[in-house]
């Protein structure tokens, strides 16, 4: 199933792919803007719902900052997971696996398993350690594999099923009492991991969209004549580590030392074994500040030295930057939505989950709710902030209807990972580290969507069959 002709020239659903992220690339503004624009809208609408604009300001003020914990908390998620995959030991271990596949296109579906097996740890590792891993592998002078492909390939972690894993920001949220909003924590309660992401329906559902995305991606990757090589993209794949700088002055010798970071390794260990001794094991892992001062410290551990470890930091501070300023703006929203009473003191979120709640049966709402949230996310790429956004009026639909609060958490992980396939937003860490474009990579990942769509929507019908109503639990 090759998308490509053995004369190299692109066809069929991969043209299209080209030519659609040639447009995207050309007329998609920055993410920031959908969502300033975002702000907007739903100003708006709550104006023409009934709001007076001296409510509506007052409300968007009063709640631009309520979630500035949970905003650094997703930050130290990509940042953690940039530092630790570019760990010197973790680039080792990158050397070494880049040994194991045997062909090309084995090489493709090796780099996609393993993209999607670390997303479900970590996404922002992921992205890292796959784009490390697709260039390794490039690099082996006894295959000769499609660059392209070993690009996308490193993606689909990002767009299949990162949603699904610990660093899922949906169920993040909705582990963490503290992070909630007050608004939406009466509405749902509060969700571990236990009734989201680690329910025997969301990790069959992971299962079967990994098996799926190695399968194209292993049927789809270029053969013969159509096989373009880093080379032939004029990609330079030395990786050449950088020693770090010689001491100055005596005043840095704790600076290049590794015994701070070997203890502080060791106090976090044994706080981490004192968290599994003495509470229940889902409360410590759906535990986000403890999710994230376990990756941070592993981070320094494996860079071993202050300086190292600050010196990856500096490089992973840029790739926070749209969450930092994006999720402020979706805090104003999901308060204008919620706390904005309108004619008859309904919110617009009262409106829209009554408009959900008209669409019937459970299984016909995680259809809808689904394709709502993909076509949101096209649009409004947020790898999951706009769940504080869609959680209040989403939520409540799915109490009306009689959906499992956890599972529509999933409904919403599940599609939200979808539109990453299309928009190219999430690609940019990816895409410094490959050295490609956007437009290089997009032709395959729109065929993986193409596969996942109707996998996606099918599953999360069939699987919602299976699950009860829960009431909320307060904390």
């Amino acid at each position: 199933m090759s998308t490509i002709s053995d004369t190299g020239q692109e066809r069929g659903l991969a043209r299209l792919a080209q030519r659609s992220a040639a447009w995207t690339e050309k007329w998609f503004p920055d993410a920031y803007v959908f969502a300033l624009a975002g702000v907007v809208i739903v100003s708006v609408a709550a104006m023409v719902n009934g709001s007076s604009p001296v409510t509506v300001v007052e409300t968007f003020g009063g709640g631009f900052w309520d979630l500035a914990q949970f905003t650094l908390q997703m930050a130290m998620v990509v940042l953690t997971g940039y530092v630790v995959a570019t760990s010197p030991p973790v680039a080792r271990i990158i050397e070494r696996i880049a040994l194991f596949p045997s062909t090309p296109r084995g090489s493709v579906a090796f780099v996609a398993l393993l993209s999607c097996l670390v997303s479900m740890l970590n996404w922002g590792l992921s992205l890292v350690f796959s784009g490390l891993l697709a260039r390794a592998i490039a690099r082996r002078s006894d295959l000769r594999t499609d660059y392209r492909a070993l690009g996308a390939a490193a993606y689909l972690g990002l767009g299949a099923v990162w949603a699904l894993g610990l660093s899922s920001s949906a169920a993040q949220l909705q582990a963490t009492p503290e992070s909630l909003p007050p608004e939406l924590l009466d509405i749902t309660g509060v969700l571990d991991f236990g009734a989201t992401i680690l329910t025997w329906q969301s990790l069959t559902m992971a299962a079967v969209l990994i098996v799926l995305s190695v399968a194209v991606a292993w049927a789809s990757a270029p053969r013969g004549a159509a096989i373009r090589t880093a080379e032939d993209m004029a990609v330079d794949l030395s990786d050449e580590v950088q020693p770090p700088a010689e001491r100055t002055r005596p005043g840095e010798w704790l600076e290049f030392s590794r015994i701070l970071p070997a203890l502080v390794g060791l106090l976090t260990l044994g706080w981490l074994v004192h968290q599994f001794a003495t509470l229940p094991f889902l409360t410590v892992i759906s535990s986000l500040n403890g999710y994230l001062m376990v990756f941070l410290i592993l981070g320094l551990v494996l860079h071993g030295t202050p300086r190292g470890f600050l010196n990856a930091v500096t490089k992973a501070v840029p790739t926070t930057a749209g969450v930092l300023v994006q999720f402020p703006l979706y805090a104003a929203m999901a308060a204008v939505l919620t706390r904005a009473p309108g004619r008859g003191g309904a919110t617009v979120s009262e409106h829209l989950a009554d408009l959900f709640t008209s669409v019937g049966d459970s299984g016909a709402f995680a259809v809808v709710i689904a394709l709502y949230t993909a076509l949101l996310g096209l649009l409004v790429p947020s790898g999951g902030g706009k769940w504080l956004v869609e959680a209040p009026y989403v939520m409540q639909s799915a109490t009306d209807v009689g959906m499992n609060l956890g599972w529509t958490v999933q409904i919403y992980n599940a599609a939200e990972a979808l539109p990453n396939l299309v928009n190219p937003f999430f690609m940019l860490p990816l895409l410094a580290v490959l050295g490609v474009r956007a437009r290089d990579l997009v032709g395959f990942t729109f065929l993986q969507f193409v596969f996942h769509l109707p996998v996606v929507l099918l599953l999360l019908w069939l699987l919602g069959t299976t699950f009860e109503f829960v009431p909320p639990v307060a904390p």
